[in-house]
């Protein structure tokens, strides 16, 4: 079993999105029994709210249904079950080394890290590029699963 946390600031936006594209992909690909994937959150500001209603929307107009996911923070124990926690950025990434006491294992990663070019997905709660952030998440997804030796 191959368990994968993603994880933005807020856990309504990027990271919820990352994690049911991911389920669907995953699904779609016919290996779902070999997956956990969920999301977190290194901020306390968004807990217990519903994904945000555009990025609901753009997982929709995609055949997606996050429904029944609300956010949650992430925590030390989840550095010690997941095998990868993959984050949207630069940020993201200080806080969740800030909340695990670094990254002992080397399990941390950036999800456009997997690409051919790394950087951010812009947190579409400023920039309001839902689509723009599908794609770069959706790009990233499909590098990190290439990555995988599924069999």
């Amino acid at each position: 079993m191959i368990k994968v946390l993603f994880v933005c600031h807020g856990n309504i936006c990027r990271s919820p999105m990352a994690e049911f594209m991911f389920k669907d992909m995953v699904q779609k690909a016919g290996v779902a029994d070999k997956f956990e994937i969920e999301s977190a959150a290194v901020s306390s500001e968004e807990l217990g709210n519903p994904v945000y209603p555009p990025a609901r929307r753009v997982l929709a107009e995609h055949g997606i249904d996050c429904r029944g996911k609300y956010a949650r923070k992430m925590s030390v124990k989840d550095y010690e079950y997941f095998d990868y926690l993959i984050c949207m950025d630069s940020s993201n990434m200080r806080n969740m080394q800030r909340i695990c006491g670094g990254d002992k294992d080397n399990k941390m990663y950036k999800l456009l890290d997997f690409t051919s070019a790394p950087g951010d997905v812009a947190d579409p709660w400023y920039c309001g590029n839902f689509d723009g952030t599908w794609s770069d998440i959706h790009r990233g997804l499909t590098a990190f699963f290439d990555t995988l030796d599924i069999c």
